[in-house]
């Protein structure tokens, strides 16, 4: 076979595989002490999105349970120019027959969250067992956040999470870090 015949089967069995991993269940973690998850969260790592185009760093999440069990959420990100942008959302379980750890969150104004389009996947697919991190991603592996409680993650830890990520048929290759200025 020639070199181009080759390197054009290895391409095919590459999407091939990557359509496959990606046609598998993402599993999520069985359960969340919501009471423990709330509070703020610090991006690591996260695959590129067109909402967060113009974050340049110190990006944060921070979720406050609210008494009608839905969870505010308060995204915030430094713009090149230095400034901070905020956005405000809303979580709420996706399913009462589903795990607690499938969410979806909206950041439309409220008299549009009757529009099943407005409300994004929000799965919590790695947890750790002292919530010191945690992945959240979605079933077509589309979208992919690392976060850490602390602006800082330990690159060992880091490196085994990205492992596990790879498992469950994320495609790491565009994986951007975020800078965090305060660590």
């Amino acid at each position: 076979m020639k070199p181009l015949g080759i390197l054009s089967l290895l391409a095919m069995l590459a999407v091939c595989s990557n359509a496959q991993e990606q046609s598998m269940p993402l599993d999520v973690v069985p359960s969340v002490d919501l009471d423990r998850y709330m509070g703020t969260w610090h991006e690591i790592a996260r695959l590129p999105n067109w909402f967060q185009k113009k974050c340049s760093g110190d990006v944060s999440a921070t979720y406050t349970l609210l008494d009608d069990g839905t969870i505010q959420v308060i995204n915030r990100c430094r713009k090149e120019d230095g400034r901070i942008t905020e956005a405000e959302g809303r979580a709420k379980r996706a399913d009462k027959n589903e795990p607690n750890t499938k969410l979806k969150v909206r950041f439309a104004p409220r008299v549009l969250s009757f529009l099943p389009f407005v409300w994004g996947n929000y799965w919590i697919i790695d947890l750790a067992p002292d919530y010191s991190y945690v992945v959240v991603g979605e079933p077509s592996r589309k979208y992919l956040w690392i976060l850490s409680r602390t602006p800082d993650m330990d690159e060992t830890i880091l490196q085994t999470v990205l492992v596990q990520i790879k498992t469950k048929g994320y495609d790491l290759s565009g994986l951007i870090r975020t800078e965090q200025a305060e660590k």
